[in-house]
């Protein structure tokens, strides 16, 4: 058994002896930003959209096209015979040959199409906005996303060394028990607890360190990386975490008003929302301009010619106006505005939703950190009161005077504060940045 123990280890540390590089927090978050596919979708649909507000503008501008023309014909007749009176004249054989040439300009223009054209550039407007905001949205969620795993990599390690420190100690109580057992003051019953807690201490690093592989591996693929490669990640608390442990979060329930105030400013995805919900209403509009008439102007220039060199000396002009009144066009217009209409108060729930929803994830980001912060402060304490009670009963088991049962429970204990305190601390730090990710005011400029 303890054979397959340490073999398992070894399959584990192999990664560890091949050739790693060092991956911070803010490259992660850079990797993230530059590789994120969604994100990267995002971006590539800027394009698409300033093209639609170009294309919104040119609504309002008069077209203009060029055309010329050229034309050839050629006959030939092979003779006839026509009666005239009874007389038959014959007629010769003929070929004739006639060439035209023709240029023009024609340019049109709408001058009213029941304000379709302005809805159409609102929309478009709206559009752009909305992505620009989406996407700016998205890179917090990125940040965030590669923070939460990049955290979940150093906990696991963290509380890897942990169970490391333990599996030393217990080897360390082992070795210390079989020789009192040698020397006749303990009995074979101490031994064979002590090599069991021994066991739940290998195996506690087993399963620490699949942990902290998946951890990597789920961060890695976030990233875009290999997820094979090796790195080497932060084995300490940065200053920027050290800062938001040092400095606790006002969580007075009283600010949640205040707070859901300035999240409905700041949060992008929100913000772009919104501006959806007015393209839609753009939508109506666009609707309801088929009811309305439509005038539109043209303008025309043309010149014909059978030679070229005359081609420019006639010319010929054109100007008109169209009134085009709907009068009736089987209901389509009105099917058109009515699903534009429902299509816009659908979306206003959506928009309302995820208004609730903001309030409710601030409301349980607030909640959560109130009580992580207060599970931080007490685990702390529990660690050095665990310790402690070890320190008493280990010494008391070395005098004589304890059980060995009282060691491993004070030893359990001490391990569990430990883990519980890595726990809280970085349950914290998360929570602090996801309570800056719902308000919206999450950083990402700093790593682009």
């Amino acid at each position: 058994m303890k054979l397959l123990v340490v073999s398992v280890i070894l399959l584990f540390s192999t990664n560890y002896l091949l050739p790693q590089s060092q991956l911070s927090l803010n490259e992660a978050i850079k990797i993230a930003l530059q590789k994120n596919s969604s994100l990267i979708a995002q971006e590539n649909e800027l394009a698409k959209g300033e093209s639609g507000v170009d294309a919104a503008y040119g609504n309002f501008l008069p077209d203009l096209s060029a055309y010329g023309s050229w034309d050839w014909n050629r006959s030939e007749e092979a003779g006839r015979v026509t009666n005239i009176n009874g007389v038959n004249i014959p007629a010769p054989k003929s070929t004739s040959e006639s060439r035209s040439y023709g240029v023009g300009l024609n340019s049109n223009l709408v001058l009213f199409d029941g304000l379709s054209n302005f809805a159409n550039l609102s929309r478009n407007k709206n559009s752009l906005e909305s992505l620009k905001l989406s996407i700016e949205g998205k890179k917090q969620e990125v940040v965030f996303q590669t923070i939460n795993l990049y955290y979940s990599v150093v906990e696991s390690d963290q509380l890897l060394k942990v169970r490391e420190e333990d599996v030393k100690q217990q080897q360390k109580n082992l070795e210390t028990i079989e020789e009192r057992n040698r020397l006749g003051s303990l009995t074979m019953a101490d031994v064979y607890q002590q090599q069991v807690q021994l066991g739940n201490a290998e195996l506690q690093v087993i399963q620490t360190k699949n942990s902290l592989e998946t951890a990597k591996s789920n961060l890695l693929f976030y990233l875009g990386l290999d997820v094979l490669e090796n790195f080497t990640y932060s084995d300490s608390f940065t200053g920027r975490e050290l800062d938001i442990l040092a400095t606790y979060i006002n969580t007075n329930y009283d600010r949640l008003s205040e707070l859901v105030s300035s999240a409905l400013e700041n949060r992008r995805d929100y913000k772009a929302q919104k501006l959806t919900l007015e393209s839609y209403y753009d939508n109506v509009t666009i609707a309801k301009s088929g009811h309305l008439p439509r005038l539109s102007g043209n303008l025309g220039y043309n010149s014909f010619a059978n030679r070229i060199n005359d081609l420019f000396n006639s010319h010929y002009y054109s100007a008109g106006l169209t009134l085009s009144i709907p009068i009736f066009s089987g209901f389509s217009v009105q099917n058109q505005v009515q699903s534009a209409e429902v299509d816009a108060m659908n979306y206003e729930i959506q928009v309302k939703d995820s208004e609730r929803l903001i309030k409710q994830n601030l409301q349980k980001s607030f909640l959560d950190l109130e009580a992580a912060k207060k599970a931080l402060l007490v685990t702390q304490k529990n660690v050095k009161a665990a310790e402690e009670n070890l320190k008493i009963e280990q010494e008391k088991y070395n005098l004589g005077a304890g059980k060995l049962l009282d060691v491993l429970i004070a030893n359990t204990s001490f391990q569990n504060a430990k883990t519980n305190y890595i726990n809280a601390q970085f349950n914290y730090i998360r929570l602090s940045e996801e309570l800056k990710y719902n308000l919206g005011v999450l950083e990402y400029s700093e790593y682009e």
